[in-house]
């Protein structure tokens, strides 16, 4: 139960940046195609129009902001279900070897919430399998398929030796997560992300699949990525951006995330890099662990 006099959990504690930066901001791409659409409803499969409205993605968004990231001379880190980097080895290996981090993102983007730990680490494995197999890749970071995390995730994670996870909401600082409440409890980094840095609820309209969806003027998602960054970097926060390439990968998107990235290089003392790059640093500063008790409702 619960203790009555005592919080929770505590907040995250401020970050001590590598010298020079006061400030980190990381772009985190998810390589969802096919896959997402086909989880959602496996009936997809037989529309080529869904279909391909997945691929573009894969096909024509991501070979553009690898260029993208290139005239800048930035990397980022990419994160892949196993079921994309199998349909796509080509393109994930150019990735690859192109010096940008790869992280796990499920095998077919299943939904974690309500399956059994079990079904979680399968999923969890089978994605490894993939990621080792076409690319000889050991990813140290992951990210839920829709964020959707349990209580086990910690556990199953810090098992295959993850260094850090990049699912939670609870702050806008990177921060230690117990696995745990009580002594013994191993860590594992935590990355926060937030549902208003994500392009999916600005872009993501695919009629009888994803729900209603909206499809925003780019110039929207520009403003509020733009204000978040800001006020991320007078704060000496971390901003973490997700963006899927099936949707700001289209041109006009590309050219307003063009411009957030010309924000982003102009502002002070401000750290682009990978998130595994920004997990190191916060394991390097051997923060107190927090832990996050799971509420009792009686």
């Amino acid at each position: 139960m619960t203790n009555p006099g005592a919080d929770a959990t505590a907040s995250a504690a401020p970050i001590a940046w590598p010298a020079g930066y006061s400030a980190a901001a990381t772009l985190g791409f998810d390589l969802d195609s096919e896959d997402v659409a086909l989880t959602a409803n496996p009936g997809t499969r037989n529309r080529l129009s869904v279909m391909t409205h997945q691929a573009y993605g894969v096909l024509t968004g991501v070979p553009r902001v690898l260029d993208l990231l290139d005239r800048y001379d930035l990397k980022a880190t990419f994160f892949a279900p196993g079921y994309t980097v199998e349909r796509y080895p080509d393109l994930l290996r150019r990735i690859r070897d192109s010096g940008h981090e790869i992280a796990h993102h499920g095998y077919m983007h299943e939904a974690m919430g309500g399956i059994a730990p079990e079904q979680e680490a399968a999923i969890i494995d089978r994605g490894l399998e993939a990621l080792d197999t076409v690319l000889g890749v050991r990813p140290t970071g992951y990210r839920a398929p829709m964020w959707e995390t349990s209580y086990d995730t910690a556990r199953i994670l810090l098992d295959r030796d993850f260094l850090y996870d990049s699912s939670l909401m609870d702050s806008d600082l990177p921060y230690e997560l117990a696995e745990r409440p009580g002594d013994g409890a191993r860590s594992i980094v935590e990355i926060p992300v937030a549902w208003a840095l994500d392009d999916w609820e600005q872009f993501a309209f695919v009629p009888e699949v994803f729900g209603p969806g909206v499809i925003e003027d780019p110039a929207k998602a520009l403003s509020i990525w733009t204000g978040e960054l800001v006020e991320a970097h007078r704060h000496e926060s971390c901003f973490t951006l997700t963006i899927h390439p099936f949707l700001s990968g289209r041109l006009g998107r590309v050219r307003a995330l063009e411009t957030l990235i010309q924000t982003m290089l102009g502002l002070p003392g401000l750290w682009v890099t990978p998130a595994g790059a920004i997990a190191d640093h916060v394991r390097s500063l051997q923060l107190t662990p927090r832990v996050f008790p799971q509420p009792e409702v009686q």
